[in-house]
């Protein structure tokens, strides 16, 4: 799926937000500036979350309880031990169980494999402007858009 600019971002955030359950797990992947944290945003609107959407590179996770559902939202991206990556992740998971939230995980490749029930969204940049989305449900080969 092509997605031209920001606005289109969020837009496709807001009709992913449609489609997930409390307790779903989306593993965003793609290049820095790809826009994860912009389709985060887009996901929270659609949760009705009026909390400003910032990337948790740095705080790591942040929990946005507002909305309909209440949203998690992780980024590893500074975490390059894998046992860290899973221990920050399990204690995340636990919490979206108990709180009945959505957990995003930007640059999930070292908890991925411990994961077993998640949507995966990969960005990639496409060749001249825009983004080009894959959105599948890698375990049951579906697309969920």
């Amino acid at each position: 799926m092509f997605i031209e600019n920001l606005k289109e971002t969020i837009s496709l955030g807001r009709k992913i937000a449609k489609r997930l359950d409390s307790k779903s797990i989306i593993l965003l992947e793609g290049p820095l500036g790809a826009g994860k944290t912009s389709l985060v945003k887009g996901i929270a609107e659609g949760l009705s979350i009026s909390d400003e959407i910032t990337s948790p590179t740095f705080g790591l996770s942040y929990h946005y309880l507002s909305g309909k559902i209440p949203l998690i939202h992780m980024d590893l991206y500074r975490i390059g031990n894998c046992e860290m990556a899973r221990e920050i992740f399990l204690a995340e998971e636990e919490e979206a169980d108990q709180s009945e939230a959505i957990l995003v995980i930007e640059w999930p490749q070292l908890v991925e494999p411990i994961i077993s029930n998640y949507w995966k969204i990969e960005i990639s940049y496409a060749k001249n402007v825009g983004r080009n989305y894959k959105i599948w449900d890698p375990k049951k080969s579906l697309t969920l858009l």
